[in-house]
């Protein structure tokens, strides 16, 4: 089936890669190098990371590289002892049967580091999460993503264990997690973390299911666009008529919200106010209509312009008589 490497590389016909010890943390595995097919390899069901794992940027490192830089950890697979499961490289294992099945045979030899024995669950685990801690490979929303998972895999208690945090610190990445999961349509995917990290920072009490739906619908339709409109939430959603004005019209923005805290407006305008308005008039009539019809059919710059025109009107609205 398989022949034994040696230093990551094909040994020799007959040659017997030896069992060295590994450590990952608290961890010991025995391990030892090997070149197997791509059919001898099987990804383990109980994988922490979740999602699509096709990436064309890693295809294009392992052609450019030749090849896998860093062998995939496996353990024996207990329903086929002739085969392997993976512990970790699931998404190069991946990627490498995307080559292979477009017609690149010489990506079918997959370098491995293959256990001695099948790993427990929380060995397996504590494995998998120390590899990708030391390769710094948390991205944006890896943190929050593997906390969710492994309470679904082995329970509050002992993911809280393997990550290393109190069951406190598990369950605010777990509720983030989840708070991510709501926000659609992003031209960014990893940008949900930090929208649902600012909606997570904000008291439990005011971000009701209704809060929510309201925040990813206006942040999907730029109406809300940066951290600071999510903090500005706390006031908004304290005041009965600021947050009706936020939740129940669908073109309402933070700002236009803000305007309708009870005592934002004074009775009299200052003539600070006055000067800003004015200002910011005179930043319009000095744009370059030329640079401006550059922009026609640009869905960001319509999105921006909608967010002005509803905040002037809500200025007009609170300053008008009728």
């Amino acid at each position: 089936m398989t022949q034994p490497a040696r230093n990551g590389h094909a040994p020799g016909p007959g040659a017997v890669a030896a069992f060295q010890e590994r450590r990952l943390g608290a961890t010991v595995l025995r391990t030892r190098r090997l070149l197997v097919d791509l059919d001898d390899l099987r990804p383990n069901e109980r994988q922490p990371r979740m999602g699509d794992k096709v990436d064309e940027e890693l295809q294009r490192q392992i052609e450019a590289n030749e090849g896998l830089f860093e062998p995939l950890l496996v353990e024996p697979d207990p329903e086929s002892p002739a085969r392997f499961r993976i512990i970790d490289g699931e998404r190069r294992w991946t990627n490498l049967r995307v080559l292979a099945d477009a017609g690149k045979q010489e990506y079918r030899r997959v370098p491995v580091e293959a256990t001695d024995r099948v790993l427990s669950d929380e060995e397996r685990l504590r494995a998998w999460i120390y590899i990708h801690r030391q390769r710094k490979e948390w991205d944006a929303k890896e943190k929050e993503m593997v906390a969710y998972r492994l309470v679904e895999l082995v329970g509050r208690a002992s993911a809280a264990n393997i990550l290393g945090v109190t069951v406190r610190e598990l369950d605010r990445l777990v509720q983030i997690f989840e708070l991510s999961e709501q926000f659609r349509d992003l031209p960014e995917s990893a940008a949900a973390i930090t929208w649902a990290r600012e909606l997570n920072g904000i008291a439990k009490t005011l971000v009701t299911p209704t809060v929510v739906e309201a925040v990813t619908t206006k942040v999907s339709k730029r109406l809300i666009t940066n951290s600071k409109d999510i903090r500005q939430l706390r006031t908004i959603l304290r005041d009965p008529v600021a947050r009706a004005h936020f939740l129940d019209d669908p073109n309402s923005t933070v700002q236009s919200a803000m305007m309708r805290i009870a005592g934002a407006a004074p009775a009299k305008a200052s003539a600070k106010p006055l000067d800003d308005l004015q200002a910011a008039i005179g930043a319009l009539r000095s744009l370059s209509w030329t640079e401006v019809g550059a922009l026609k059919g640009d869905p960001d710059a319509v999105a921006r312009l909608d967010d002005a025109v509803s905040l002037l009107q809500a200025l007009r609205g609170s300053i008008a008589d009728t």
